[in-house]
């Protein structure tokens, strides 16, 4: 095998596998020593696997498209067979509870040929926009060891940042894929609702709300990942219409020219922003203008009713009052406060205290929210632009929800403002790592298109990293 290949994409590694110029265990063998080299110093990996990676790598591997490369899983969601399911909750860290088979996005992961070497950290049940769960600590970002990952994918960025895998599975429910790859310098693809399968578990996740996909280095391998992982599968409720040819061929298209819109203050103005994200949505306006698209300042004017994040809050807390009793059913035993942190436990009240007619009027209200917001692309444009967050990553400790859980709830809402409408919409949206601050920290770029159109992403998000390169960039803490 050539030097390590610590920083190429999982595209290239594959092709070292098909040429004969690497092994599917070689690959793997280097992915696990840089785990553990690296790992202590983020804690993104809490679930090593090696012995089972070791075991497939020098097996017989599915001929898909990944064949050998090494891959990580978050402990959220997609479950491996055999494995801890923690979901970053105490009582099953403490129950030892392993899942009983793998979810559909697992089997796919296989087929494509990707080797599983571990399961990464996540905030406590997905809830925060931080990866700092009690059960597990913090994961820390390569770029600022200090500073926040975001979540709840931080884990799995931390990993891919620092060069352990060239990709990992998130999952995002009001960014969970987005923020972490605008704090830890990655592409992150928030495809469209149910492009990919929850199943067999789940027919959909908070109200169809979240949807599964992964973080990456380069967006030809979220395109080709994406491909591996999208599809029905038996007995889901609805799906994403196919695309017309694989996304990894439509990526490598050059895109009609557009229509953009550019959002670059707050929705509704409820808060400043950091100049450093604005001056990165302006950036990327810029460099999409220089590539002769049509950009004005224009948003859909549903994103600045006020009353859209208190649907999502209702829609948060009635679905972590469930989650917190199937934890008590896995974990095998009663939970209650003691067992979870502030803030879960002030949702689960309150999603207990939802009758309900109001929350089918919540469920409701979002439906029409995403018509109206929607409307937006069907009057003429292509592409809405706007900051990922809007602040570069905070510190770690920043969303403390021991002392006031309430002010740790309000601070994760403004963090998801850009992000989070889109998971009420179901439109795909993608965060590309087009600038940083003067203190080296990576500023997320959040591009947004119509239902079902992730070519269209791909394919800008494509000539933006033509046109202003991020690949070469390296953390501090890196592999």
């Amino acid at each position: 095998m050539p030097d390590d290949p610590v920083f190429l994409d999982a595209t290239a590694q594959a092709e070292l596998v098909r040429r004969g110029d690497a092994t599917p265990a070689e690959l793997v063998e280097a992915a696990i020593a840089r785990i553990e080299r690296v790992n202590r110093e983020i804690n993104a990996v809490i679930h090593p696997l090696f012995a089972k990676a070791r075991a497939a790598a020098a097996g017989p591997l599915p001929d898909g498209p990944f064949r050998g490369v090494p891959f990580l899983v978050k402990d959220l969601l997609c479950m491996t067979a055999g494995d801890p399911f923690h979901m970053g909750a105490r009582p099953l860290r403490d129950a030892g509870f392993v899942a009983p088979h793998d979810s559909y996005l697992a089997r796919k992961l296989r087929a494509a040929g990707l080797v599983i070497v571990g399961r990464t950290n996540t905030p406590e049940l997905g809830v925060l926009p931080t990866t700092e769960p009690a059960a597990y600590g913090p994961t820390r970002n390569p770029w600022d060891p200090a500073r926040s990952t975001g979540g709840s994918s931080g884990g799995a960025a931390a990993a891919v940042a620092a060069g352990l895998v060239p990709a990992a599975h998130g999952g995002d429910g009001g960014g969970s894929i987005r923020i972490p790859a605008s704090a830890c310098g990655l592409v992150g693809l928030k495809p469209s609702r149910a492009r990919t399968s929850l199943g067999p578990d789940l027919g959909e996740a908070l109200a169809g709300l979240v949807v599964e996909g992964v973080l990456t280095r380069t967006v030809r391998d979220s395109a080709a990942l994406l491909d591996a992982i999208a599809g029905a599968m038996p007995g889901d409720p609805y799906t994403a219409p196919p695309p017309s040819r694989p996304f990894r061929v439509l990526a490598a298209a050059a895109p009609p020219r557009l229509r953009v819109g550019l959002l670059a203050r707050a929705p509704a103005r409820a808060f400043p922003l950091d100049p450093e994200c604005v001056a990165a949505a302006e950036h990327g306006a810029r460099l999409l203008a220089d590539l002769g698209h049509a950009v004005e300042t224009a948003h859909p004017a549903a994103l600045d009713e006020a009353e859209a994040p208190q649907h999502v809050t209702t829609m948060f807390a009635t679905h972590t009052a469930r989650l917190v009793d199937l934890v008590a059913l896995l974990a095998g035993r009663p939970v209650g406060p003691v067992d979870f942190d502030g803030l879960t436990w002030a949702l689960v009240e309150m999603g207990r205290a939802v009758a309900a007619p109001r929350y089918i009027e919540a469920l409701e209200a979002i439906h029409a929210y995403a018509r109206r917001v929607a409307g937006w692309w069907a009057e003429g444009f292509d592409l809405l632009v706007t900051p990922t967050l809007p602040t570069p990553p905070p510190p770690l400790g920043a969303f403390d929800p021991t002392a006031d859980p309430l002010a740790a709830g309000m601070r994760a809402s403004q963090m998801a403002s850009f992000t989070a409408p889109f998971n009420m919409t179901g439109q795909p949206a993608i965060s590309l790592p087009l600038h940083w601050n003067a203190a080296g920290l990576p500023i997320g770029v959040q591009l947004v298109a119509a239902a079902g159109r992730e070519d269209l992403l791909l394919q800008v998000a494509a000539q933006l990293e033509a046109a202003a390169p991020w690949t070469g960039r390296r953390p501090r803490v890196h592999a």
